[in-house]
């Protein structure tokens, strides 16, 4: 995955999309045949004759379609690798052999194949100049802000609930004030940093085990943490997956606001990582407790990380909230990638 700070060349060859990306798949299919429809729409001078044609359109361009979307799925790796140009012959290439490999299994009387190419041709490019279009409207300047203005957001909590813990303890043990301090400002130091690329998932979890130390000075010991790692998985190399910046620790925040702070005794508050297939899943778990509390402030942190997962991963990535009277889980998921890819 290419750094979401990189802002393309606006005189440059036409960068391809990411084909193993669940949104891009979508919207391959969606432009293809909406640019089907609307050829169906210019041949025709009748609603009957339109549903027809549509139909028989459809017909035509599905296979080869479907074809030309699995070839770049299982090829993308290789086309990621070549410079934007020979990539982008090749995903030509690949349109014209498919179409002209479907012409005679799919082609009715007087259709033509040097039509069906062009058109194989004009759809291609339809498709790569509106990923290009929408990379250039949406990842440069407007995803770096809203990515700025996501994480701005997070900070003052964070830093409002720290400095209560600090001064929980600031009379009754001056040296553990001292320590969290110097603690707190080791974590400041790092949400100062680009928070547009993504870290490894151990620097996130080490953000989550200082601040879960931070807030334990103000609740003692009616806050548990359990860390649950993927014992399937190596940890060193677990640790060096990549996840966006800020992705747990306000979830974590969250659990201990409304599942441990009202609570009279003690609660638990569960941290899972695992590895399934290629994805890897986040977990944070909390006691539920019967108390009203600012639960619009819960749903904007939630919405706050739904909509950083899009900018970061498309549909790739997502949040998903599960509920009873005992426990309050939200679980994420998102690709298993190493490095920057």
């Amino acid at each position: 995955m290419k750094s979401i700070k990189q802002k393309p060349n606006p005189l440059a060859v036409p960068a391809l999309p990411d084909f193993r990306n669940l949104g891009v798949v979508l919207r391959v299919l969606l432009v293809v045949n909406l640019l089907a429809l609307l050829t169906a729409l210019v041949r025709v001078d009748s609603v009957d004759a339109f549903v027809a044609e549509t139909m028989l359109t459809a017909a035509r361009v599905e296979l080869p379609l479907f074809v030309i979307v699995l070839v770049l799925y299982a090829v993308h790796a290789r086309l990621a690798a070549l410079p934007s140009s020979h990539a982008l012959g090749l995903v030509f290439g690949l349109v014209l052999a498919v179409v002209a490999a479907a012409f005679p299994l799919l082609a009715g009387p007087g259709d033509n194949l040097l039509r069906w190419l062009f058109w194989g041709v004009a759809a291609g490019a339809g498709v790569v100049f509106y990923f290009d279009y929408r990379n250039r409207r949406y990842s440069p300047a407007l995803t770096e802000a809203r990515l700025l203005a996501l994480t701005a957001r997070i900070r003052p909590h964070f830093l409002f609930n720290s400095l209560n813990g600090v001064l929980g303890v600031m009379r009754a043990d001056p040296r553990r004030a001292e320590r969290a301090l110097e603690e707190l400002a080791d974590l400041f130091r790092a949400l100062m940093q680009d928070n547009r690329e993504l870290v490894p998932l151990g620097d996130e979890l080490d953000l989550c085990e200082r601040y879960a130390d931070l807030e334990s000075l103000r609740l003692g010991d009616r806050l548990q943490v359990r860390w649950e790692i993927d014992p399937e998985v190596a940890r060193e190399r677990l640790m060096q997956v990549r996840v966006p910046p800020l992705l747990l620790q306000p979830l974590l925040e969250n659990a201990v606001y409304h599942g441990i702070e009202p609570a009279e005794g003690a609660g638990e508050v569960v941290v899972r990582v695992l590895r399934r297939g290629d994805e890897l899943h986040l977990e944070v778990e909390n006691p539920v407790i019967e108390v009203e509390r600012h639960t619009a402030g819960n749903r904007m942190a939630l919405a706050n990380i739904r909509e950083r997962l899009m900018l970061f991963f498309d549909l790739e990535a997502g949040l998903d909230i599960d509920s009873d009277d005992v426990r309050y889980r939200v679980r994420i998921r998102l690709p298993y990638r190493h490095g920057a890819t």
